[in-house]
This record gives structure tokens, C-alpha cells and sequence, in this order.
């Protein structure tokens, strides 16, 4: 007679974590984390709560991995590009090279359909020995190519800026094309610019560019970039802790994260879209096309930069290649359906006018 009263009991457990963010409470993707929390707490039913805390207040954003596999946060969200020192091939489930030719959503299908979870997993937990649970959460590029004092008409006029660039393989490319990138903090790229250090600069999108006042700074504004056509944010949960959790809870956290992907692609297209017609209609700014022969020189350099990270790094060779070889497979597909989208999307455009 007791035993259901037990399981009832166990049952209405109350479970808690906190997610250390490396975003600020203002942007754009932790008002998506606080989304995510309420959706937990909603279908768990109050069972399962969780905390989401702004950049710095536990741990630096460098430091998130390591705080969550030893337990001195129980979650945490990042971009795995920032532990690009500890491993190349992190960059790889965030920031896919433009030279593999995967776009944003066949990164996804990549990563749940192409074995990109299970690389994943080997990288965490076999060559890293992390103790955590990756879920791939806000997949927020294609990141613009951003901000200029004036205009450029070809990379050989991009030359002439000094330029603040995400570090690692965007940045030593950009470098390689003959650019001067800087890689300055998010926080001080407004600073910089007033001190004169860089005269172009890129972030993460409109609605977040116009967080940091960028459309202040400068007036030319280009969306189209390369360095992170692909910019996938994700959560990591320590392990013991995703092990504690009951099986139900755990299937409520990846339909969630999963859930927070399809918010996200919703707000990068109503947000950005959002604070691009008010960069345009209320500050002046100009947002005109990247110049044609970027694609190509930032693709030639680009793959000319992962081929030393592949020889230098059998796992990142390893991962690269299962990208590459996936976005060959999709091309044919995948090719054809972004060329019907754009040209009717400009048709559409050109005949409302």
C-alpha cells in the first residue's frame, strides 16, 4: 500500500540548475535562454528549474567548460570556438568553415543526421575527457561581415582598414587575404573604435549590434560575411548531474533545446529584421552588398588555413572531413532549394514595388 505514495513522492522531486551564460542579460540569445528555462518549468510541470545567469557571474566565458565538467556550475552556454585553445576542432561545432560549404541549416542536419553528435561526444568525452552534455541550442549566423567607416567596392579597399575579427581561423584568413584583423572583446569593439584602434569591425547580428551602439559609430553596414556563416550557441550540463536527472526530465531538455533552435531561427529573422529598418529608416545607415570577389578570396584563404589545422590535428581532420563530404552530399539538394528561396524572394520583392 505504500509503495505508489513512495513513487509519487519521488516523482514531485524538485530538480535545479543554473546555466553561467557568456552573453549579456540585454542580448537578444539569453532573453532565448529565459525562454528555454520557462519551457522546462512549464512541461516538467515545476519539477525541473533553471536559472539563467548573465556573462561573468560565476565564471568568465573561457572558463564555462571547465566550471561545468567540475562541478562549479551545474550548466553553462557558450560558443565551443572560445576553447579553440584546448582543442582545434571545437571551432568545428560552432563556426564550420565556409570552405566545407555547409550553410546554418545543414550544419544542424549535419550534426543530429551526419554524425556530428557522435564526433561530438568523442571529442568531450574521449580525447578531452570532459564530464558534460552538449545540446546545440541558438544557431544565430550567418554573422555579417559588419561595420565601415566608408565603403569598400573590392577586398583590395577591405586592405585599408584595420579591421576587429572573431580570433582563431577567421581572423588568421582575413589576415592571410592581406586584412588587418584585430581580435578586440565584444565590449570594447565601441571603445576601440572611438580611441581609433579599428575602423571596421563585426559582432553577431543587427538586433545585438545595435545593443553595442555600433550604428553610432559607423554608418556602412554589410551583411554578408563568411568568417561565421555558420554560429551555433549550445549548452553544456555536467555529467553527473545529467545522469541524476529521471529519464522523462532529460527528454523535456532536448525537446527544449531543440524547441529554442526553431526560436531562435524565428527572432534572427524578426529581430534582425527589426533593427535593420531602424539602422536604415532612423539612423542613416547604408546597408549595402559585400563585394563579389570576397566570397572567393575568403573561401581560397580559408582553405589554405584549415589544411595546416588538419595536418597539425588528426580529430579536427577527422571532423572537417565529415562536414565537407556531408555538404557534398546535400549539394545538389540543398543548392537548388537556396536558389528557388532567393530568386523568389527578390521576385516577390521587385513586383509588391
Amino acid at each position: 500500500m505504500s509503495a505508489p505514495a513512495v513513487t509519487q513522492a519521488a516523482d514531485q522531486q524538485i530538480y535545479k540548475f543554473s546555466i553561467q551564460t557568456a552573453v549579456p542579460n540585454a542580448s537578444l540569445y539569453f532573453k532565448l535562454l529565459e525562454q528555454f528555462s520557462k519551457q522546462v518549468d512549464l512541461m516538467s510541470g515545476g519539477r525541473l528549474k533553471v536559472e539563467v545567469l548573465a556573462a561573468g557571474a560565476v565564471v568568465g566565458p573561457f572558463e564555462i567548460l571547465d566550471a561545468v565538467s567540475n562541478d562549479v556550475v551545474k550548466a553553462g552556454y557558450v560558443w565551443p570556438n572560445y576553447f579553440s585553445g584546448k582543442n582545434s576542432a571545437f571551432v568545428l561545432f560552432s563556426n564550420a568553415p565556409a570552405s566545407t560549404g555547409l550553410d546554418q541549416a545543414s550544419m544542424v542536419a549535419w550534426y543530429y543526421k551526419g554524425g556530428g553528435e557522435q564526433l561530438y561526444k568523442e571529442l568531450l568525452e574521449d580525447v578531452m575527457h570532459y564530464n558534460v552534455k552538449a545540446f546545440l541550442m541558438q544557431p544565430m549566423g550567418p554573422d555579417p561581415l559588419g561595420w565601415f567607416k566608408k565603403p569598400i567596392k573590392d577586398v583590395n579597399e577591405f586592405k585599408s582598414f584595420k579591421y576587429r575579427s572573431p580570433p582563431g581561423i577567421p581572423g588568421e584568413t582575413y589576415q592571410a587575404m592581406g586584412i588587418a584583423a584585430v581580435g578586440v572583446p565584444g565590449g570594447d569593439i565601441v571603445p576601440s573604435a572611438q580611441r581609433g584602434v579599428i575602423d571596421a569591425a563585426e559582432w553577431i547580428g543587427p538586433a545585438d549590434d545595435r545593443n553595442l551602439g555600433l550604428q553610432k559609430i559607423w554608418k556602412y553596414y554589410y551583411l554578408q560575411g563568411l568568417h561565421q556563416q555558420t554560429d551555433i550557441g549550445q549548452i553544456f550540463i555536467n555529467g553527473d548531474y545529467w545522469k541524476s536527472l529521471p529519464d522523462d526530465l532529460k527528454e523535456i531538455i532536448r525537446i527544449a533545446a531543440k524547441a529554442n533552435i526553431a526560436d531562435t531561427l524565428d527572432a534572427n529573422i524578426y529581430d534582425n529584421s527589426v533593427a535593420l529598418h531602424e539602422f536604415m529608416d532612423k539612423e542613416g545607415v547604408k546597408v549595402l552588398d559585400t563585394p563579389a570577389d570576397y566570397y572567393t578570396r575568403f573561401i581560397e584563404e580559408e582553405r589554405k588555413v584549415t589544411a595546416k589545422y588538419a595536418a597539425a590535428n588528426p580529430f579536427f581532420k577527422k571532423v572537417l572531413d565529415s562536414q565537407s563530404n556531408f555538404a557534398q552530399m546535400v549539394f545538389p539538394y540543398r543548392s537548388r532549394i537556396l536558389t528557388l528561396y532567393d530568386s523568389m524572394v527578390k521576385t516577390a520583392n521587385e513586383q509588391r514595388k
